[in-house]
């Protein structure tokens, strides 16, 4: 009898044991996504044998310097920043440019990128703007930029090229301000035939072939019809200066 009543409370003892606590669920904290930086795409810079020429475009230099900080920043960061980057390319946009970038192409560029950096103003008084949104209005802020400094350095490179085609008055017996661009490329493809000449006439005769025939007869027949063009342009320019 005492060993049945041994075991009985020893039953019960055991089915009366603390119940195991339950391990609380580790927390894990995730960074909110406004927050993480994000690294964009570095935009093309002013060639630096062009930096010069605009060296004292205040507007743009301001604007430059204050646009780098967006390729390596957080969605909240350009929020913030998104107002004083307005008004930079605001007041690029008003300012007084050099005056061989004051074309349609160029302030069209610069529309471009202020109406991007308003979409990203407009962004701040979204009160549940999400990060992606964020960072592809940044990337086309950048990539307006871009665009901007390709036209600059496209601009100054074609005035570096006129700047080279020099042509003697001597050498064509005309007055070279009355030009127009077709004629002095004419001329300069008659010059460039004569060094030719020149300088094939220093070479040794190559063997002669079928194959070189042709390309002799090739070669005479586009060096006729250069010079066809360039006489045509000649009488242009003759016949403007009689008309004047």
């Amino acid at each position: 009898m005492k060993n049945v009543l041994y075991l009985l409370l020893f039953t019960l003892l055991f089915a009366c044991g603390k119940p195991q606590k339950k391990e609380p669920k580790t927390a894990y904290k995730t960074k909110p996504l406004l927050s993480v930086v994000q690294k964009h795409q570095k935009t093309v810079s002013v060639k630096t044998i062009f930096k010069k020429e605009i060296i004292d475009w205040k507007s743009y230099q301001n604007l430059n310097e204050f646009i780098k900080q967006f390729s390596n920043n957080t969605p909240n960061e350009s929020l913030s920043n998104a107002l004083e980057l307005k008004d930079l390319v605001k007041n690029l946009r008003d300012s007084v440019k050099p005056a061989i970038l004051e074309t349609p192409a160029f302030k069209a560029r610069i529309h471009v990128l202020y109406n991007e950096s308003l979409r990203l103003t407009d962004m701040t008084k979204i009160p549940a703007i999400n990060a992606d949104a964020v960072n592809k209005q940044v990337d086309k802020i950048l990539v307006a930029f871009t665009s901007v400094n390709k036209k600059i350095n496209t601009v100054f490179s074609q005035k570096t090229f006129e700047e080279l085609i020099t042509i003697d008055d001597a050498y064509i017996g005309l007055d070279t301000t009355k030009i127009d661009s077709v004629s002095r490329k004419n001329i300069l493809i008659e010059r460039e035939i004569l060094e030719n000449d020149i300088r094939g006439n220093q070479k040794k005769p190559k063997k002669i072939t079928a194959k070189n025939l042709f390309l002799n007869k090739k070669k005479k027949f586009l060096l006729e019809k250069k010079k066809k063009l360039l006489l045509q342009s000649k009488k242009k320019i003759n016949l403007k200066k009689t008309q004047q």
